[in-house]
This record gives C-alpha cells, sequence and structure tokens, in this order.
C-alpha cells in the first residue's frame, strides 16, 4: 500500500509539482494550502509523512509542527522554506521535525530523506512489536536494535528460548547479557518459574561455594542453620551465572556434576539433590582462551556452549544508534519527568564518532547526562561533548596524563573534526563495497544524492573502482 504524504504549500504552482513528483515515486500525496486545513485533513486521514512550508498564510509551518505531533505523534513532519537561516532550521529539530531543506532542493534527495523517514517509522513499529511480545512474556525485556547482528540475536533468542538446553551469552560489558539472559528466560516454557541471578565475581570466593549450593546446619563455623543455595532456589525455573569466567577453578567440578547429573549437594551435606532447572552462563572472557591458559575446565565450556548467542558490540552495530537513542531519551523523560523528543544532526554525529567501549551502558550514562545538562526538548552537540571530555579526561588519568599533557608535548587527542571525517571515510568506503562501488547504489544506502557523494568521494581521495567486484 502506497504511503499516505499530506503536502502542506500555498504556492499552488509549486505543491501540484511535487504533488506530481511525489505520485511518480510511488506514494499517495494530497495537499492543502494552509496549516489550519493540513490540521483539518490530519484528523479526518492517517497520514505517514508531512511536507510543509514555513511561510503560510495564518499559522507557520514551525508553528504547525508541535501541533501535528501532538494530533499524530507517529507522524514525521520534513519542513521546506526559500528562507532558510540555521536559526530556523535548529528551531524546527527543536520541535520535532525530522527534517529541514531550503528552496530550491533536489527531488531526488528529498525522495530519499522521504524514504529514510518512513523507513525509520517502519523500525519504531516493529520494535514496539517486538517490545510488546517480550513484554507480554511475563512483562519480558526490551532488545533495541534492527541492525544484522542484532537480528541474529533476536533470531538464536527465539530459536533456543522454547529448548530448555543450556545457554552461554557472551559480549563485552555493557552488551546487554542481562538483557538477553531475561528475553531467553521469559519466552521459554519456565517463564512462570523463578529466575535466580547469581554475579560470580562480585561474591568472595570462600561464600561462592556456599551461595551457589547451600550449605547444611554446622557445616563450617557460622553455619547456624539450613541454607538453600541459587540451584534450589531456581528450581522449575532458570538460574543465571553472570561473569563466568571469573568463577574458581576448584568450584568448576561441582558445577559440572549439577549441569551434566543434575545433581548437588550443599557444603557439608551426604546425600545428592536433584535439581529441574535450567542454566544460562554469561561471560565478558574469551572461555576458550582460558581453556587454552588452564583457567577454565574444557569439559565444563563445552557442556555450557550447546547454544551461543554472541551479542555485537555497539562499535559494530552503530546503525542502531537511532532507535537506541529514541528509547532511552524515552526512558529518561519517564525517570527525569522531562519532554525530550530527540538530538540535533550534530549531536547524532558525535555518539556515531564515537567508540563506545562501555557500549549500551555507557550510551544511556551518556544520554542521561546530557539530558540533564540540556535545557529544551532537544539534546544539543555541547552536551555531549562534556561527557566524552569527562572520559577522555579519565583516560588520560589511567595512562598517567595531566590534563596540561598535550600542550606539554604529549599524546595529542585527535580532534573532533577529525574524527568526523574518519567516520565519513569508513561509511563510504563500506557502502561502496557492498554495492560493488556503484556509486548511485551507494549513495541510496547511505541516504544522500549521488552528487553528495561525488563529492565526498573527491574530498577524501576514495578510488571506487578499486571496489568494483568486492564482496562486503
Amino acid at each position: 500500500m502506497a504511503e499516505k504524504i499530506l503536502v502542506i504549500e500555498d504556492d499552488a504552482a509549486f505543491r501540484e509539482m511535487l504533488v506530481e513528483a511525489l505520485t511518480s515515486k510511488g506514494f499517495e500525496p494530497q495537499s492543502v494550502g494552509s496549516v489550519e486545513e493540513g490540521l483539518r485533513r490530519l484528523g479526518e486521514t492517517p497520514f505517514e509523512l508531512v511536507l510543509t512550508d514555513v511561510m503560510l498564510p495564518g499559522k507557520s509551518g514551525i508553528e504547525a509542527i508541535s501541533l501535528i505531533r501532538d494530533m499524530a505523534p507517529t507522524t514525521d513532519v520534513i519542513v521546506m522554506t526559500g528562507y532558510s537561516t540555521r536559526e530556523k532550521a535548529l528551531e524546527a529539530v527543536r520541535r520535532g521535525a525530522y527534517d529541514f531543506f531550503s528552496k530550491p532542493f533536489s527531488l531526488t534527495e528529498l525522495e530519499i530523506v522521504i524514504r529514510r523517514a518512513l523507513e525509520r517509522r517502519g523500525l519504531r513499529a516493529e520494535l514496539a512489536s517486538l517490545r510488546t511480545s517480550l513484554r507480554e512474556a511475563r512483562g519480558g525485556p526490551t532488545i533495541v536494535g534492527q541492525s544484522e547482528g542484532m537480528r541474529r540475536v533476536v533470531e538464536l533468542i527465539h530459536r533456543v528460548a522454547g529448548l530448555d538446553t543450556t545457554v552461554l551469552v557472551t559480549g563485552e560489558s555493557g552488551t546487554g547479557k542481562e538483557v538477553v539472559s531475561d528475553a531467553v528466560h521469559a519466552l521459554s516454557k519456565r517463564a512462570t518459574g523463578p529466575f535466580i541471578k547469581v554475579n560470580c565475581a562480585a561474591i568472595p570466593e570462600n561464600l561462592l561455594e556456599s551461595e551457589l549450593f547451600g550449605h547444611e546446619k554446622g557445616a563450617f563455623t557460622g553455619a547456624l542453620a539450613l541454607k538453600k543455595g541459587k540451584f534450589e532456589l531456581a528450581q522449575g525455573g532458570t538460574l543465571m551465572l553472570d561473569e563466568l569466567g571469573d568463577m574458581p577453578l576448584f568450584l568448576q567440578p561441582k558445577l559440572l556434576r549439577a549441569v551434566e547429573q543434575r545433581q548437588i549437594e550443599r557444603v557439608g551435606g551426604a546425600r545428592p539433590i536433584d535439581i529441574d532447572i535450567r542454566i544460562i552462563a554469561a561471560t565478558n572472557q574469551d572461555l576458550p582462551q582460558l581453556v587454552e591458559e588452564k583457567k577454565f575446565r574444557a569439559d565444563l565450556y563445552y557442556r555450557l556452549s550447546v547454544a551461543v548467542i554472541r551479542i555485537p558490540p555497539l562499535r559494530e552495530r552503530k546503525e542502531d544508534l537511532p532507535l537506541l537513542v529514541e528509547f532511552f531519551l524515552s526512558r529518561i523523560n519517564v525517570k527525569l519527568g522531562m519532554n525530550l523528543r530527540g538530538i540535533t544532526r550534530e549531536a547524532m554525529g558525535l555518539l556515531y564518532a564515537h567508540d563506545w567501549p562501555g557500549n549500551v551502558r555507557q550510551l544511556a550514562n551518556v544520554l542521561e547526562r546530557a539530558a540533564i545538562m540540556s535545557t529544551g526538548e532537544v539534546l544539543e552537540a555541547d552536551h555531549f561533548r562534556d561527557a566524552f571530555q569527562v572520559r577522555a579526561h579519565a583516560a588520560g588519568q589511567e595512562k598517567g596524563h595531566s590534563p596540561g599533557a598535550a600542550a606539554d608535548g604529549g599524546e595529542h587527542v585527535a580532534s573532533l573534526r577529525q574524527t568526523l571525517e574518519d567516520v565519513e571515510r569508513s561509511m563510504i568506503e563500506t557502502a561502496l563495497a557492498k554495492k560493488d562501488g556503484v556509486q548511485k547504489e551507494a549513495a541510496a544506502l547511505l541516504g544522500i544524492s549521488p552528487k553528495n557523494l561525488w563529492n565526498k568521494i573527491q574530498k577524501h581521495g576514495i578510488d571506487p573502482a578499486r571496489f568494483s567486484g568486492q564482496v562486503a
């Protein structure tokens, strides 16, 4: 079904041209000459997108943005004007516009932006559907991401959730291993049973055995009563062993027995106890490497890695940033009682340029910090630079640098401009590789016009011919 687009434009000739162009591209446009007419039409018919001029009789296009957003929250707004200024563009974005075009503009570029806006709308709908399905499964967790890597994660979750097999979740700190574990349990046959979590790195070695397996009264000094361990408490449900790579070697044979024989013994106990649980293990460490170094039992590793779900780090799935930002801003709005609508393009550029060593957890913290620093409804680049400077300062201190080290001839931190240049070049080369060096297709993948891509190729000195015949 063709997407419905409402055009608000008082210039009859330009309005007719836009309607004709949009129709030729497969859209279903309708047009009106004023904001008041546009709002009436929106009340009668749902539209996926609104294109509005700024200078209109009665209410202006800028004033219309918040009115449209209030009436149709899921409808994106693109603003067009022949009187472009940076202030007007920022005001449009602050009020919730998806994009801003200055007349005259390329219809090809407009089509690309429209399709990107509609694709984002589709992703939001798909994300909402995923959230609903997970929440319906015992108020399940939310997994955010539409990148290829995260699609594989979601596919694996659904594939293994109902199998009742042991699952190993791997990934760097902050990637969301606990969220994935929550989803596996929530979608499993054991969803109505208990879900017990143990962080193996947070409990001292001399207490971990008792914490996991329990102890009998009098088993050791201070054991004044019988205590059930986490394995017994998880009966009929799921036990998550987080930071598994930190489990001491002396406990691993006992864990292996629990996995293989479905039996445990309490500390100081003499009889085996049958258990009916599912085990989900999670780690940010390289277990095969630990096996080679004799720091982790090979037989235990093989028993736990029946089904492995690897969560990609944020730097490998930066295309998920817009969805993650939208998700975390909605949580921040609830938590802090704010009304944040989004972030500027420049701010998003900063997020794309960052390497995110702390992954999704770091992104959430940076967004919250930026929200606290802001005074409006849209987060700007300056709100994020402060958070990144704090991290850069901390990293410098860890390396033994003082705040003035760079000025004294020490290592220089690359400028933001250079970082963004490097990211832009990398994205262009990746798109060219994916599209076999065909510039038109690479431009469409990047969401820019072929002319814009050609200019950037010249700026970076990229030879598109060397990507011909490559398979990305």
